[in-house]
Order: structure tokens, then C-alpha cells, then sequence
């Protein structure tokens, strides 16, 4: 049985979720207050962390980040607000998906379940095709060990979520070639991409900015127009 922490003032909102997910297998405790969910999550050490966005004490966007920081388990906004902008931001905040409320409870359930078993693939030795080979990967002052899923640029270690280390694995071991947007979902999630999915070009820029790439012209992780990304090999020596 998987547990999830789920923080949510409106008690009615919930209790359903947490009913519904009940059903299938998942341990729901529910969390009215932004300013104590990250003791909840801490004492409890769930599988995977579903916020709302209007909190009283924190907010979902500032209680993602703070979270983000100290835990690396899957993060999911579950909010009302029907906003790119919110849905951008979450993301930038380190959030894995941003679901509204009006999402179907089935279509619910199969995301989370989705970013359930990446979680376990992620830390799972015989199941993690992103873990091999266990050899770090290095490219001038940029070494990527995977084993202890470390990254160091310039002898300085680079803090990055579980989700930015499996995009940049992913990019590193395909060092020089183009992957498109659809090969990268595919590859990391499990999902064809619909045309409309920015978590790519948003981790994309996240990573360029934890790896000191120039964000006008990039030259490390480049972006070939109209077909994707490029990890450039020898960029790393300056």
C-alpha cells in the first residue's frame, strides 16, 4: 500500500480523495495547514505529497519549493486554479504535476500512480534503466555519478530534485545526439507528448540555470529548433 501526504483545507475535498484513493490501495493522511505539512512529511516519509495551492499558514507554491529542497519524492499540485502561469510556476517550484480538481477521480488515480512507479524505478537497482551504466559520466568539469545520483560542475556539488537528475542522465547519456520533446516523456514518464506539455522546456530551463548555462544562448544543453535538445559533449571545459 502506497501513503500519500495530502494537504487540503477544505475537509469535504479531503475526505473524498482520501476515500477514493482509499479504495485503491492508498494510505491518505490528510493535512489541513500549509505550515505544518513539511512535519507531516517528515514524520510520515510518504511515497508521494499532494497539495492544494490556497493553504492558510503556506501556500502550495512556497510549501512545494520548501519541500523540494529536503525531500525528493514525488510532488503533485491538485488545485481549482486553472492557470498556465500556476501550472509554469509549480513546476519551476520543483512540482512532478499539476492536476486540477476537475480532473476525472480515475484519471486522478492514474497519474498518481504513474509518479508512484517512476518513484520506485528511480530508486529501485534492478528496475532503473536511467541507472545504467552504474559508471559515472564525465565531460570536462561536469561529472554525473548515478549511482549516488550526485552531480559536481567544477568540483561543486549541483543540489537537483529526482526529476531534473533522471532528465539530465537522460541527456548526458545521449551526449551529442538530438532528443526531441516526445522521446524525453516517452523515456522518463511513460507519455507521448500532446503538443501542449511545457514540463520539458521548463526542466530544461531549471537545469541550464543550476548547470551555469547562458540562458540567451545556450551552449551546454542547446535547443535545435523545431527538434528538440542537444547535450553538447565538449561544452564543460570552460
Amino acid at each position: 500500500m502506497n501513503k500519500i501526504v495530502y494537504v487540503e483545507d477544505e475537509p469535504e475535498v479531503g475526505q473524498l480523495i482520501a476515500a477514493y484513493l482509499g479504495k485503491h490501495d492508498m494510505e491518505v493522511i490528510v493535512e489541513a495547514r500549509g505550515d505544518r505539512a513539511e512535519e507531516v512529511v517528515a514524520r510520515e516519509n510518504p511515497d508521494l505529497v499532494l497539495l492544494d495551492i490556497m493553504l492558510p499558514g503556506k501556500d502550495g507554491m512556497t510549501l512545494c519549493r520548501d519541500l523540494r529542497a529536503r525531500w525528493q519524492g514525488p510532488i503533485v499540485l491538485l488545485t481549482s486554479l486553472d492557470s498556465d502561469m500556476n501550472h509554469i510556476l509549480s513546476l519551476e517550484m520543483g512540482a512532478n504535476d499539476y492536476i486540477l480538481k476537475t480532473t476525472p477521480p480515475a484519471v486522478l488515480l492514474a497519474r498518481l500512480r504513474l509518479h508512484l512507479r517512476q518513484r520506485v524505478a528511480a530508486t529501485s537497482d534492478t528496475s532503473a534503466p536511467l541507472l545504467t551504466p552504474h559508471k559515472a559520466l564525465r565531460f570536462g568539469t561536469l561529472s554525473i555519478d548515478p549511482v549516488n545520483r550526485q552531480v559536481l560542475l567544477s568540483g561543486e556539488q549541483v543540489a537537483l530534485s529526482t526529476a531534473d537528475f533522471d532528465l539530465l542522465w537522460e541527456l548526458a547519456t545521449h551526449a551529442g545526439q538530438i532528443m526531441d520533446r516526445d522521446a524525453l516523456l516517452k523515456n522518463l514518464r511513460g507519455v507521448s507528448y500532446d503538443g501542449l506539455d511545457r514540463s520539458v522546456d521548463v526542466a530544461i530551463s531549471r537545469l541550464r540555470k543550476k548547470l551555469l548555462d547562458n540562458a540567451t544562448e545556450p551552449f551546454r544543453i542547446k535547443t535545435i529548433r523545431n527538434k528538440g535538445y542537444l547535450f553538447a559533449p565538449h561544452a564543460w571545459d570552460i
